[in-house]
């Protein structure tokens, strides 16, 4: 029997297997999100497939295009090629959402 290793707290941690499991794109995408345009998880969290994004929030800007796409690629392990991005991906959530889902297959 393995033992676990020992935390700053003194307590025994054990290791868990990572998990192989596709990440929910509807969470990931939430957290990517709120850490991008610097917004809570409350205000994320009542997006739904209709609320506007690219136009309609000002924290929504070119720069945040290019950070969330960097994000989505780190987080989905995806490559996205220019010419698979158009600016209608960004014009609400649920179009964002099937962007992410058109990517992963």
């Amino acid at each position: 029997m393995r033992r676990g290793l020992p935390s700053p707290t003194g307590a025994a941690m054990t290791a868990q297997p990572l998990s192989k499991s596709r990440p929910d794109p509807d969470a990931t995408l939430r957290a990517l999100l709120g850490d991008v345009l610097g917004i809570g998880p409350d205000r994320v969290a009542g997006f739904n497939s209709a609320t506007e994004l690219f136009g309609a929030l000002p924290e929504f800007d070119s720069m945040a295009v290019a950070n969330l796409l960097t994000g989505i690629e780190e987080q989905f392990d995806l490559t996205i090629e220019d010419d698979e991005v158009e600016a209608e991906d960004f014009a609400s959530y649920g179009s964002l959402l099937a962007f992410v889902e058109r990517l992963r297959g």
